[in-house]
């Protein structure tokens, strides 16, 4: 078990109906085992009056009902459970997922292996070799932050944001990767696309594809073969 970081895990008020707990201020996977594990340790205890637990790079926030439960128990018995140290002991699903890497669907490919040194296939090998975290879902529905893209790879995002980047583009900034689950603006650095749907709304139990915790590995294929994602 690793050790909290000094001054962590705090508990933060959000409002009348919310509490964050943080375990860190930097993200690392010995912080986000700490956040899937609370999360997981809380979702055992069934808390009435809980509605929604929020896991996020370095915490996790409480969503409740002010009327169903008195905040100063909740706030104490969260920072308990928070002390407890629970840490995930097992990972989510793996996920293979195709994606294409022609060069109408990756504009940004050639800046990034020039800036990296490198030649377009080895960006590719790179991207395609590595086996990512799901840290959280944010910013759009489904979309995934995706911890352990190579240091190789590192990218400043874009100085003009896109106004529009297409449904299903994978994209790197900084040491994150990402897939655009819809179409919508954004900054980072576009190396390829899959037709892998990554939220569905008519699937009540479970609309977003992806979930903290999960593993994500990208497969090279062609244009006509990127809508098959593959469980593990």
């Amino acid at each position: 078990m690793s050790r909290p970081a000094a001054g962590f895990p705090r508990l933060l008020v959000l409002g009348d109906a919310a509490f964050t707990v943080e375990f860190g201020g930097g993200i690392a996977p010995e912080i986000h085992a700490r956040v899937l594990g609370f999360a997981a340790a809380l979702a055992d205890c069934a808390i009435p009056g809980v509605i929604e637990r929020v896991p996020t790079f370095r915490s996790v926030t409480v969503h409740f009902d002010p009327d169903l439960i008195d905040p100063p128990r909740l706030a104490a018995d969260l920072l308990t459970l928070a002390h407890a140290g629970h840490e995930a002991t097992a990972s989510g699903r793996r996920w293979v997922i195709p994606v294409c890497f022609d060069d109408d669907l990756a504009p940004d490919l050639p800046d990034v292996a020039a800036h990296c040194g490198l030649d377009r296939e080895a960006v590719v090998e790179r991207l395609t070799t590595t086996e990512f975290s799901v840290y959280m879902l944010g910013f759009l529905p489904g979309f995934p932050y995706l911890g352990g893209l190579p240091a190789a790879l590192e990218m400043p995002r874009l100085a003009t944001p896109r106004p529009r980047v297409p449904a299903g583009s994978l994209a790197i900034a900084g040491r994150m990767a990402a897939v655009y689950p819809w179409d919508s603006p954004g900054g980072w650095r576009l190396v390829g696309r899959t037709g892998v749907a990554l939220f569905d709304a008519r699937n009540a139990a479970r609309p977003a594809l992806l979930a903290p915790g999960d593993r994500v590995c990208f497969r090279a294929v062609g244009r006509d073969a990127t809508d098959q994602p593959v469980a593990g």
